[in-house]
């Protein structure tokens, strides 16, 4: 059983650096990887009478789109997990030339496919200048910190024309301990502003194309279908991980919601062209 301290939880929160980050995915992902029965971490794009993984392909597919993929791109997939997401791209607009940039090293070795893996840090991306046609981060970037230093490294290896596509949660506005509840210790991630996210991209020269928020999509049906499948997740979730982890997702997935429906919380995808 995999023992997760409660004062490491609340480290992850407080200091959110880059090894906390790793250390958190490496203690925490299990749990969707066993709610879904795969491998991919984001939260899902929800339609009606979806499951996990449905929602969590669907959210892939509308990304690329929002990221204007064609077959023949260079593309860098940066906090890429397990690679799964970049498959399904493969497989949908294929060939195409994947990098997946990813700081967790595990991640990377443990990935079924065969694209390149390039561990490594968002904030200072080896790669040429003008290089790649895309820079992607799927519900990545709310980890990464300062955000601006990616935006510029994503500007700086991009060939002219091409697109940095984030999908992100964010905030609506400035919020306290009040607001958030429970999600202030348990969301382990920066809690960026979306007028933050397209001011930054703005700075860094970037030409926004889309932004679209759609938390209502995300985080609502979610904790909804969790909630309605409680007893069979917990029962597998509670075989490898002490029963204070599923209470502590119950209850953050039942505040996640709560605050979606208040516009506290939302779900931005936003791509821009250099």
């Amino acid at each position: 059983m995999k023992k997760i301290s409660l004062i490491d939880l609340l480290l992850w929160t407080v200091r959110r650096n880059e090894k906390d980050v790793v250390n958190m995915y490496d203690s925490l992902s299990g749990i969707m990887r066993l709610s879904t029965g795969g491998d991919m971490l984001n939260f899902g794009l929800w339609n009606e009478n979806d499951a996990p993984l449905s929602a969590q392909k669907n959210m892939c597919v509308t990304f690329a789109r929002a990221a204007k993929l064609a077959s023949g791109q260079r593309i860098l997939d940066v906090g890429s997990g397990f690679t799964t997401p970049a498959s399904i791209w493969q497989e949908q607009y294929g060939p195409l030339e994947v990098a997946c940039v990813d700081i967790n090293y595990d991640h990377l070795r443990n990935a079924n496919n065969t694209n390149t893996r390039v561990n490594a840090t968002a904030r200072a991306l080896p790669f040429c200048d003008c290089s790649v046609d895309r820079v992607l981060a799927l519900e990545s970037a709310q980890h990464f910190k300062p955000i601006d230093s990616f935006i510029s490294e994503s500007h700086r290896v991009l060939k002219k024309d091409g697109i940095l596509a984030m999908a992100i949660p964010v905030i609506n506005k400035s919020t306290s301990i009040a607001d958030l509840g429970m999600l202030a210790v348990t969301w382990s991630s920066e809690h960026y502003e979306a007028d933050f996210i397209e001011s930054a991209i703005k700075n860094q020269g970037f030409d926004i194309i889309l932004s679209e928020k759609v938390g209502s999509q995300v985080y609502e049906p979610l904790a909804n279908y969790y909630e309605k499948n409680r007893n069979h997740l917990k029962s597998k979730i509670s075989q490898h991980y002490p029963f204070y982890v599923e209470r502590i997702l119950f209850n953050s997935l039942k505040k996640m919601n709560d605050v979606s429906r208040k516009k506290i919380i939302d779900y931005m995808l936003v791509s821009c062209k250099k």
